[in-house]
């Protein structure tokens, strides 16, 4: 049974058992007071063991007093000035132990050394370019090769289509004419922020950095439209991934948390790392930018 995406009290969510929880994606013009007794009901009525909740600042309050804990911040996500928090309430208290926590130490620890050092030039042959709706169908098969399981039906050519016409931007690398990995900003210009997500590359092209190479592409793009006027840019990266934490390090991202046995993705329910970016913050913002550790794993 696929997840739904749905409206509840003017807010959006997604549920459902393949990641085994509710996301609260966007508050919208919800009350919490009211919203968060609906959630914890619905998450009853389902038997989820955890709800997700990405809220702004002037909610946490609420969401607190209400029994969810901290999970990650990220600094003005929202129109450069109201912050971003990622709040955890474990209806199964086994949902909120944290396995695998020395690798996640460890590569924390590698992308500490290797933070702003850039991906180096494309390799011969490689050619990024933003996708149409033509391209969703060669999209969609391109992710069913790569990912087992994940959290929204991206292998379907359809929905590639229907993101694509409301506030995705895909772009895909190219060599010889064919399509050898993809990544996406997922775009919020009323909160002027955008999610950098969904990249996969074939096995028989990756060691070439192309998602590194996408990122950039993708974030000189967003540059590029002006109109989005998009602040900052963030990512959920699965916890275990050398690749992808590694790769947003050496963009410039940074660290902002760990989101606790959060998504099936690849066939496995897997923790989750918040990274993130002032995109268009004078020197003055970026100033004093916490290293990786001074932000600490959820116990």
């Amino acid at each position: 049974m696929k997840d739904k995406i749905q409206k509840l009290l003017g807010a959006s969510i997604q549920h459902g058992p393949l990641s085994d929880r509710i996301y609260l994606m966007h508050l919208g013009r919800a009350e919490p007071e009211r919203l968060i007794p609906e959630l914890k009901l619905l998450a009853r009525e389902k038997n989820y063991s955890k709800i997700f909740a990405k809220i702004p600042g002037k909610a946490l309050k609420h969401f607190l007093e209400a029994g969810f804990s901290r999970e990650a911040t990220v600094p003005g996500m929202y129109a450069g000035s109201e912050d971003a928090f990622f709040l955890a309430h474990f209806l199964d208290p086994k949902r909120g132990e944290i396995r695998s926590r020395e690798t996640i130490e460890e590569i924390l620890d590698v992308c500490e050394k290797r933070t702003g050092l850039g991906h180096g030039q494309l390799p011969p042959g490689f050619e990024p370019g933003i996708l149409s709706e033509k391209d969703c169908p060669d999209m969609a098969r391109l992710y069913g090769r790569v990912f087992q399981s994940y959290p929204f039906p991206i292998t379907d050519a359809d929905y590639l289509v229907q993101t694509m016409r409301s506030h995705v931007i895909y772009a895909g690398m190219y060599f010889e004419g064919r399509l050898a990995a993809l990544a996406s900003a997922e775009t919020d210009p009323s909160g002027q922020n955008a999610e950098l997500t969904d990249f996969a590359t074939l096995p028989e092209f990756r060691k070439n950095r192309l998602s590194g190479h996408l990122l950039q592409f993708l974030l000189k793009e967003l540059e590029r439209h002006p109109v989005l006027n998009i602040r900052t840019g963030y990512t959920i990266a699965r916890a275990e991934s050398f690749g992808m934490n590694i790769t947003f390090a050496r963009s410039g991202f940074t660290f902002g948390g760990i989101l606790v046995n959060n998504t099936n993705i690849a066939g496995n329910m897997e923790s989750m790392n918040i990274w993130y970016k002032p995109l268009s913050a004078s020197p003055e913002d970026t100033a004093g930018t916490a290293s990786p550790h001074l932000i600490p794993l959820a116990d």
